[in-house]
């Protein structure tokens, strides 16, 4: 119930700290934050997530939370990066992917993260790496579309060939994070690789200690650990360490890859006339664009 009430107060002065800035720059004819957006809704989201995460940050340091802190700093960096890529690489950033990005990076950090989503919220990660796997696969498709329409490049793909390896971009980044999720487990003792309860296995080395092949372990209903100093740890099944959430986050972001890939293949065999995928594809500004 507190957590609750936490929440609407953050929200509560998230909109009053907005319509307040609002009110001073309609009094002083300033613009409510200009040039850095260049779609009034994509600067909504940017500004409303941005003090939402000032304000998680103030909380952080006020109760001396530094994990948190930390969350809070990478979080106000990646919703900024949009904008600074756009400026960079001298591209359009559709508004639909640029929101879908900064509500994505709330969601799995200060959300997932800090509001506890990912165990409070069943989905909550299968959602985010199907969101995810879309994302990289629109990414990759986008790079490899921008050179292959540059009149500086003899790149002349074909449709299928730059689906294929939009998916390819895409599947090379679910593997690289569930490398990293890997190596913090391992390292740091962390669980961002999450342990499932099975009640069933099979085991190639249980079979070399028994002269068999293979041994099946099934109807399993309670596994005990012996620490070295004695203390026993009871629970039921059998505990799962990571394998199931690294294949399943693999699987959804391989959908989600999937269904892009379709999508950008339509996009360029119908020569861009796609009006789902061009939400999705960065445009390389003319010159003397803003």
């Amino acid at each position: 119930m507190i957590r609750v009430v936490e929440i609407f107060i953050v929200i509560a002065l998230t909109m009053l700290l907005l319509f307040g800035w609002y009110l001073y720059c309609r009094k002083k004819g300033r613009s409510f934050a200009p040039k850095l957006y260049n779609s009034n809704v994509t600067l909504g989201v940017f500004v409303f997530f941005r003090v939402l995460t000032l304000l998680t940050l103030i909380r952080a340091a006020y109760i001396g939370n530094y994990d948190h802190i930390l969350l809070c700093i990478l979080t106000l960096t990646l919703i900024s990066m949009p904008s600074i890529l756009e400026r960079v690489l001298k591209i359009q950033l559709p508004t639909t992917m640029e929101v879908i990005i900064l509500c994505f990076v709330f969601a799995a950090e200060i959300m997932g993260e800090i509001g506890n989503c990912y165990t409070r919220i069943q989905g909550w990660d299968t959602i985010l790496h199907i969101i995810n796997g879309f994302l990289c696969a629109a990414v990759g498709f986008a790079l490899i579309d921008m050179l292959n329409r540059s009149k500086h490049t003899s790149l002349k793909l074909s449709p299928i060939y730059l689906a294929v390896s939009a998916f390819c971009f895409s599947m090379t980044v679910g593997v690289l994070w569930e490398f990293f999720e890997f190596v913090a487990d391992q390292i740091f003792l962390f669980d961002m690789q999450k342990d499932f309860v099975v009640t069933s296995f099979s085991s190639a080395r249980l079979g070399t200690l028994y002269g068999t092949e293979l041994v099946t372990v099934q109807d399993i209903s309670k596994t005990t650990i012996t620490l070295a100093d004695g203390q026993i740890i009871c629970f039921d099944g059998y505990l799962d360490i990571g394998i199931i959430d690294t294949m399943k986050d693999l699987f959804v972001n391989f959908i989600g890859a999937i269904f892009f890939s379709v999508i950008g293949f339509f996009y360029v065999k119908h020569q861009g006339r796609g009006r789902l995928a061009s939400q999705f594809i960065p445009q390389v500004r003319q010159k003397g664009g803003n």
